[in-house]
Order: structure tokens, then C-alpha cells, then sequence
């Protein structure tokens, strides 16, 4: 059975359950003691990845809710103090006596590790919140939580404290409406990092959940400053206008006048896939399981990769675009590709228990059959699209055929001269990884500096002049031979794209250190954007770092202070002007090469005295898409940015 390709697969019919949903179908699996003494294990951190997780726990419930149609809006709010509500309209979590426990039902659902209505019992037919731990470890983890259910007849009220309650369920009013109320306040005691909510991150989570589940609508309120911030998401369109956002966001230049969407259902599952290729050389591909992001994908993604190979590739055949024994890889027929998958399953097999990837087998002949049948038929029902979409598949191929030809060159050069590493590098002694470092300096004035004053043994110098090739506007193969870039790939001996290899990995730490101004700004962004498109392990093994030169010197006599910022800068000149009252010397450091060898080793080289910023990548989504908003050929899109975070800018230490 399939659904209309034009119309978005609204699943609040498709999974809707009439069982009957009471106290009977809460099952009880375990108790509740070890969450605040690990709360990693259950949130997967104490920082603000785990803090907004919080958030997620309790919407998810009510998305589940809306899974089993039973729900149409969903309100969240940031109230002030950081406080949080969650308000939908479902049915109510169940206030009846639990038969095991004989307590209300809403009561074991918060204080109960691992109770809930999505373990069998009838009440839920999809969910994502599949280890039932959501309600309780949020409850666990916060100061205090008050929940209100709301049944049809009466609305009940408890309170917790740290998870503990005084108080039985109790009621507290008449009601016609049902649904469930959840606000509670992050345990400062747990979450000593912060428990301030970025509005940005939520409003992303929120506006995913949307997308996945057509027609849904969710309120998003920020009501912590005095002029409140509020966003209705609601997305009749489903996942084809997910596509359609990130590419309006991102600037991206669609090839063809609309989304191809398909859907299926197939016994206990169900499919829907929104795709559509844009001009850029970068695939973005999201899978989801019941409503969960899997960003590891698993049997869904894998099938569908599959399967849009293969019908493109007999797409061409069938019309005589390819020759015989010609054949397009999966990495061409992905370029430029936008992507949603989104399945629906009664029994998702996650392959850990962060629920990164999908592991149900039954889902490769369903999503295959289902794409090789739907994709052809809109392929053959739309020549000019599919030409469109073929051509810009062969194009990808003659670039990673070109690629191939060139680092095949670039090799045998290698092989040929009697150095392989650049001439520029200034190589260290040590040899263990756990101990070298590789500077990667702006300039050669401030390499000469950073060779002189480094520690031979275990800091390497490669000094780079002139702005380097933007890898977000180009393809793979105009990186082999860059005179730029080829000598950062040669020295770290890793290769790039699919060649790769971290265990070849020359240094440790690799480490860019550029002049703290526009130009040296640039620069850091465009190593990182080539770091994030054909080296990106570096980045999520944790060995990219960015060098914090000082900003000024602040001297009085034989006294040197060194100050990263204004306001250290203005902090020294008090400590030395207050000793005898003679006026400090200062001086703004514009570049690097201003700093003589011992400088730039006291400050910036020296592992004693130094101060570096590790790249890390909590988001890769994220990343992905502010690399393809600032480094891309779309104006719009990079101004809206700019304009929008302007205000986070410190433009006191930039020149101009």
C-alpha cells in the first residue's frame, strides 16, 4: 500500500490506536535510584547537551501522543528563571490506582525508572521514547517538577522535589478538556555547568518534530525577557517543506521545480522520503525513527542510498545515457542531494543506547522496493528533472575521475622526489603522536618566528602565505594540486575524502595559528571549512586546535604583562600604573611576525603558558549548515547570519 505522492503522509490517522489506555497498561520494570548519581548514562552529559535533553524527554511524550492521534498542539515555554512548561492536549497520562504499585499511575510514570505506556500494553502504537525512561529522569534531575493531568472530569496536580514527593496525586479542580502539564526547573546541583536554555536550540529540536509529523502544531514561547519571542510550527507539508527549509536557509539552489515525495506503509511500518538536488557538491542526508534523528543512520538510510544508486543508474541505462560497462557511484548520484527519510515502526531496534543508528532488517527490502518503484516512476514522468538530476550525477563522476587522476599524480610526484614532505615544513624529532604538534602558521614572517622560538623536539612548523582555496565552491579535485592546501595534506600524511586515514596521522595536535585580525580570521575559517569537508575525523577525534596569540603588550620597565582581551589589557595597566604612578607602555599586536621568537613562544607555543581553543562539534548538522551559509556563493543567506549574531561580535579587537 502506498500513499499519494502528493499528499504528505499525515501519521496522526495512519498509527492511531483505539485501545483503550488506563492504569492497566502501565507496566512497571524498574526502580529509580541510580539517575542522580549518573545522570551522564541516562542524558548523556551534565553540560548544556544533556541540560536541553530535558526539554526533549518531555516532548517527545507528547509527540508519541500525537503518534497515537490523540493530540494536536503542543505548547513550550521558557518561563523566567529557566523554568520550562509543557503543555499538550492528548489524552492525559492515566490517574487511576496502578495495580501493581498501588499508586496513581501518573505518580509511578515519574518517580519509576523504565515505567510507561510504550512497553506493549496497548496505549501506544509508535514511540519514540522506547527505554521509558523520559518522565522519570527528567523528574530526577530537576529541583522541582509539577505535573497537572487534565482527564475530562478533573484536573489533578502532584509536585516532586528531586524526584521525591510529599504529597499524593490529588485533585484540585473540574475540567471538559484533557491533556498533561509538565513544569519543572534544571537541578542546579546536577547541571553545574548551566542551566540557562539556548531559545536557538530548542526552536531547532522543535521545528524538526514538526516537520516529521505533518500538520502537527507546536508553540514555542520564550517568556524570559520582557518582549516575549514566539514561534508557531506547524507544516501541513510534512518533510517536502523540511527540504524546502534547508535549502532556503542555506542559500542552496534547488535543480529541479519541486520536492520528490513518496511514501509507504507495509504491515507495521511505514515510510515517507523527501528528496531534492540543489547546486551544491555536498549531500545532506536525514534519517529519522520514530521521530529520533539518527544520525549514525542505520538500515533505513543504507537502503534508500542503495536503492537511489541503483535506479539512477538503470535510469541511465534504460535510455542509453551511460555506456556499456559504465556505472555512476553512490557517491556521484549523491552530490548535491537534499534528503529526509523518516520511518515509523512499532518495535525500533536502535544499535546503542544514544539510538544513533537503526538496526531493523526488515526495512532494506520495504525502503528499496519502495524507492526503486516510486523514484523511476517520477523520473520517467519527468524527463526534464531527470535529465537534470543524471547530468549532475555524470558530472560528479568526471570530477572523482579527475580527483583519482590527480592524486594518483600526486603520489608518484611524492614517490619521485627524494623528500616527500613540503619544503616549507619544519619537521620535529619525536615521532609519537600522543606527544607532536603541528603549527600551522599564517605567513612567512610568522613562520620564521615560530621556527626559531618552537621546541624542536616535538612542535612542527608548516607556514602558509595567501588566502587558500574555498573548498565550499569546489570539488575534490581541484584540492589535489592546490599549491596551498596539498602541503597541509602532505605534511599530516592523513590523505582526504574517502582516503582518509587517521591512523597515518603525523601530529597529535594540529594547530592554526593566524594574526588576530579580519585576514587571519578568514584564513582560520577556510582551514577549518577544508578540515570539516575532506578531513572531518580530525575534527570529531578532537585534534584540531586554534592558537590564541595575546592582543597586546603592557609593559612598565622590566615588567611585561601579556593580555588576550580589552579587558585584561586594561587590568594590567592599573596593576603596573599603580606602582608608582608612571604610565605603561602598550602595544597592540597586529600579526604575528610583530612578536619576536621568544614572544611568540612565551605566549602563544609554550604548553606551560599557553592558551588554545580545542574545534570541537557537538552538531554536525549545525556545522553544516553555517559552513555552507558563510562559505557558500549565496549572499542573502550570509547576511541574515551576520545580521543576526552581530551582537555577539567583539569588534574592538578587529581591525578594519
Amino acid at each position: 500500500m502506498s500513499v499519494n505522492e502528493n499528499e504528505s503522509l499525515n501519521l496522526n490517522e495512519s498509527t492511531a490506536v483505539n485501545e483503550e489506555y488506563d492504569e492497566s497498561q502501565i507496566q512497571v520494570l524498574e526502580g529509580l535510584e541510580a539517575v542522580r548519581k549518573r545522570p551522564g548514562m541516562y542524558i548523556g552529559s551534565t553540560g548544556s547537551q544533556g541540560l536541553h535533553h530535558l526539554v526533549y524527554e518531555i516532548v517527545d511524550n507528547s509527540i508519541d501522543e500525537a503518534l497515537a492521534g490523540h493530540c494536536t498542539e503542543i505548547k513550550v515555554e521558557i518561563l523566567k528563571g529557566d523554568v520550562i512548561r509543557v503543555t499538550d492536549n492528548g489524552r492525559g497520562i492515566p490517574t487511576g490506582i496502578h495495580p501493581k504499585e498501588g499508586i496513581s499511575a501518573a505518580t509511578v510514570v515519574y518517580t519509576v525508572l523504565h515505567a510507561g505506556g510504550k512497553f506493549g500494553g496497548g496505549g501506544y502504537k509508535v514511540a519514540g521514547g522506547l527505554h521509558g525512561v523520559g518522565a522519570s529522569v527528567v523528574n530526577a534531575l530537576s529541583e522541582w517538577l509539577e505535573l497537572t493531568v487534565k482527564d475530562g472530569k478533573n484536573v489533578h496536580f502532584q509536585r516532586f522535589e528531586r524526584g521525591n514527593y510529599s504529597e499524593p496525586l490529588k485533585i484540585i479542580g473540574e475540567t471538559t478538556e484533557t491533556g498533561t502539564s509538565v513544569m519543572f526547573k534544571a537541578d542546579g546541583e546536577i547541571f553545574t555547568e548551566t542551566t540557562v536554555y539556548d531559545y536557538d536550540i530548542l526552536l531547532k529540536r522543535l521545528r524538526e518534530q514538526a516537520f516529521l509529523n505533518a500538520g502537527i502544531k507546536i508553540v514555542f514561547s520564550d517568556l524570559r525577557e520582557d518582549e516575549p519571542k514566539t514561534e508557531t510550527l506547524c507544516y501541513e507539508g510534512g518533510i517536502r517543506q523540511f527540504v524546502d527549509h534547508i535549502h532556503h536557509t542555506r542559500g542552496l539552489e534547488p535543480l529541479t521545480p519541486s520536492v520528490i515525495y513518496f511514501a509507504g506503509i507495509q504491515d507495521d511500518m511505514t515510510a515517507e522520503i523527501a528528496l531534492q538536488y540543489n547546486d551544491s557538491y555536498n549531500d545532506i542526508i536525514l534519517s529519522f525513527a520514530n521521530n529520533i534523528h539518527t544520525i549514525d543512520g542505520g538500515t533505513h538510510e543504507n537502503s534508500f542510498k542503495n536503492a537511489l544508486t541503483k535506479v539512477i543508474n538503470e535510469y541511465g541505462k534504460k535510455f542509453n545515457l551511460l555506456k556499456d560497462g559504465d556505472k555512476l557511484q553512490g557517491e556521484d548520484v549523491r552530490e548535491g542531494l537534499t534528503a529526509i527519510i523518516s520511518v515509523k515502526l512499532t518495535d525500533c531496534q536502535f544499535e546503542s543506547q544514544t539510538k544513533g543508528r537503526l538496526g531493523n532488517p526488515e526495512l532494506k527490502p520495504f525502503i528499496e522496493g519502495l524507492v526503486a518503484e516510486k523514484l523511476m516512476n517520477f523520473l520517467e514522468e519527468n524527463p526534464a528533472d531527470a535529465r537534470a538530476i543524471f547530468d549532475k550525477s555524470v558530472a560528479a563522476q568526471k570530477a572523482r575521475e579527475a580527483a583519482k587522476k590527480a592524486r594518483e599524480l600526486t603520489r608518484r610526484k611524492s614517490a619521485m622526489e627524494s623528500a616527500s614532505l613540503p619544503g616549507k615544513l619544519a619537521d620535529c624529532s619525536e615521532r609519537d603522536i600522543e606527544r607532536t604538534e603541528i603549527y600551522i602558521v599564517e605567513g612567512d614572517s610568522a613562520g620564521g618566528s615560530a621556527k626559531s622560538g618552537r621546541d624542536r623536539r616535538y612542535q612542527a612548523i608548516l607556514p602558509l602565505w595567501g588566502k587558500m582555496l574555498n573548498v565550499e565552491k569546489a570539488r575534490i579535485d581541484k584540492v589535489y594540486g592546490n599549491e596551498k592546501l596539498m602541503p597541509v595534506v602532505t605534511a599530516l600524511g592523513t590523505s582526504i575524502g574517502e582516503d582518509f586515514d587517521i591512523e597515518k596521522l603525523r601530529y597529535g595536535k594540529v594547530i592554526i595559528m593566524a594574526d588576530a585580525d579580519v585576514d587571519g580570521a578568514h584564513i582560520r575559517t577556510l582551514l577549518l571549512t577544508f578540515f570539516f569537508r575532506f578531513m572531518r575525523p580530525l575534527i570529531e577525534n578532537g585534534n584540531v586546535y586554534i592558537a590564541q596569540p595575546p592582543l597586546f603588550k603592557v609593559a612598565k620597565g622590566k615588567q611585561v604583562r601579556y593580555a588576550f582581551s580589552d579587558e585584561e589589557r586594561d587590568m594590567y595597566i592599573r596593576e603596573l600604573e599603580g606602582e608608582g604612578k608612571v604610565k605603561a607602555d602598550v602595544q597592540r599586536y597586529k600579526g604575528l611576525g610583530e612578536m619576536d621568537p621568544e614572544q611568540l613562544w612565551e605566549t602563544t607555543m609554550n604548553p606551560e603558558t599557553r592558551t588554545m581553543v580545542k574545534v570541537e562539534m557537538e552538531d554536525a548538522m549545525r556545522a553544516d549548515e553555517i559552513i555552507t551559509i558563510l562559505m557558500g556563493d549565496k549572499v542573502g543567506p550570509r547576511k541574515e547570519f551576520i545580521e543576526k549574531n552581530a551582537k555577539f561580535l567583539d569588534v574592538s579587537n578587529l581591525d578594519f
